[in-house]
């Protein structure tokens, strides 16, 4: 079959934001793609997908799946065909996020030292109490330059009218950002000419912008500060990114048994003695970061981390205690955070969500419950989520039952069809649903954000959850002019 009867079959489904197609038409943005795809035969297209696989491969790129027995490790899925988006979208995106970044940071300022949002009755002061990555430990630090997030991943998803929507915030350890910097690489190796003609917004000094806001941070305005990336280890599901983070640059990679801390100052063991640590990008959860002050059995951390960092000794990147802000109840309030804090509205709407504390909102969804998605506040990759379109009566009783038990954990949000992207599988173009994580950095200087993100592919036919965990792959992300 050849290339353009491929494409004349394309099929996606009405009431549904496509990205390349609107009404039968090729978007302007794809037609460039399309023309160059066209010089190419399907068993062309095959052997680029099979090219992309290897280079994943070779490289070792991989994610670990914990619901499997043994955690198992696998080839993080590629799709050849690029997501693209266009500048105009593109800057109303990065507005959108630069606007949200700045309140959250102002947030978990304001809520680890005067709480001024909570004696306002912006946030209630309950949801915050009841929020169990809210850290009472932390309260009062002083962090460099006030900044708290950052690296973060902002979720987005488009809608049915082809509007960008927050669907969540990552702001502890967000991960994937060395997959949507070797999709970009892959992208040159089996597209070279195309990506050049294409003149596409390049993500490739990442790495280097990171560095930069890494060294800012270090304390007392050194001049060449020792940074280093803190890692649970080589059984973690992100260690791959890990590493690739350190290398590119030029840090040590390091364990919590290669660092000790010696008089409220943290040291890394070399083979020339112990080396004084400033900054740690770390890759750790707060509960196991200091054994002395939160899990005691954790040995992933260092013991007395934390009066180093409360002494200004230490940065740590992300901030401890960050979790707060990104609790899927607390979510709901993002929207308020920007009224209140920047006397601005959202540039970017929430989803609608419904707390599941308040009884109103909760006798409402399970009313409604098969057009909603109910997920764990303080739950990520996909786990603890029911679909109500899909959940059998029996499933259902077990999850009402859950919610009835524990309200405070969970949140709902109405199932919205997220947008679809031409995917080429098993020789075909087929319509898939994607979502898109920018990656922002803050510093000093503010918020800085590499253009595109990782477009993370529902791959599983009408299948609405992308995460890697439960069988979701990831596209390059092209922003053009």
């Amino acid at each position: 079959m050849s290339l353009p009867t491929l494409l004349e079959q394309y099929d996606y489904a009405t009431g549904i934001w496509d990205e390349m197609c609107d009404r039968q038409q090729i978007r302007e943005q794809y037609s460039k793609v399309i023309a160059t795809l066209k010089q190419f035969n399907i068993d062309d297209l095959q052997q680029k997908d099979r090219l992309a696989g290897e280079l994943f491969m070779n490289q070792g790129i991989t994610f670990t799946v914990y619901s499997e027995d043994a955690g198992i490790e696998r080839i993080f899925p590629f799709d050849i065909i690029p997501r693209i988006i266009i500048g105009q979208e593109w800057d109303h995106i990065e507005a959108g996020i630069k606007q949200r970044l700045k309140a959250l940071n102002l947030f978990l300022k304001d809520i680890y030292n005067e709480q001024q949002i909570l004696k306002d009755n912006i946030v209630p002061a309950s949801l915050i109490a009841s929020c169990p990555h809210y850290t009472r430990e932390v309260f009062g630090i002083k962090v460099p330059h006030d900044v708290y997030v950052h690296i973060s991943g902002i979720d987005l998803i488009r809608g049915e009218d082809g509007l960008f929507y927050v669907l969540e915030d990552n702001l502890r350890t967000p991960s994937g950002v060395s997959y949507m910097l070797e999709n970009r690489e892959v992208t040159k190796r089996i597209f070279p000419e195309l990506l050049a003609a294409s003149h596409v917004r390049r993500v490739s000094n990442y790495p280097l912008l990171l560095h930069e806001i890494l060294l800012q941070m270090g304390p007392g305005q050194l001049s060449n500060p020792l940074v280093v990336l803190l890692t649970p280890g080589i059984y973690n599901s992100a260690y791959y990114e890990h590493t690739f983070l350190a290398r590119q640059m030029g840090i040590p990679l390091v364990e919590g048994r290669d660092l000790v801390v010696n008089n409220h100052k943290v040291y890394m063991k070399t083979t020339n003695g112990l080396e004084q640590v400033h900054v740690i990008y770390r890759r750790i959860d707060d509960e196991f970061l200091d054994p002395l002050m939160f899990r005691p059995d954790s040995a992933l951390g260092i013991p007395g981390l934390m009066s180093a960092y409360r002494m200004g000794n230490v940065a740590i990147v992300n901030a401890v205690g960050n979790g707060v802000a990104d609790d899927k109840a607390v979510y709901a309030y993002v929207p308020a955070m920007i009224r209140y804090y920047l006397n601005e509205e959202p540039i970017l709407p929430n989803v609608p969500t419904y707390e599941m504390s308040d009884r109103d909102a909760r006798q409402y969804v399970f009313d409604n419950y098969t057009q909603m998605v109910i997920k764990r506040t303080n739950q990520s990759g996909g786990y603890g989520m029911v679909m109500g379109n899909k959940v059998s009566p029996e499933e259902w009783a077990k999850a009402k039952a859950a919610i009835e038990a524990e309200p405070r954990s969970f949140i709902a949000q109405p199932i919205i069809k997220l947008s679809t992207v031409p995917c080429f599988i098993d020789g075909t173009f087929q319509a898939r649903h994607v979502d898109l994580r920018p990656y922002a950095l803050c510093g000093p200087q503010g918020v800085q954000i590499v253009p595109g993100g990782l477009t993370r592919v529902a791959l599983r036919k009408d299948s609405l959850i992308v995460n890697s965990s439960q069988g979701g792959g990831s596209k390059d992300t092209w922003v053009i002019d």
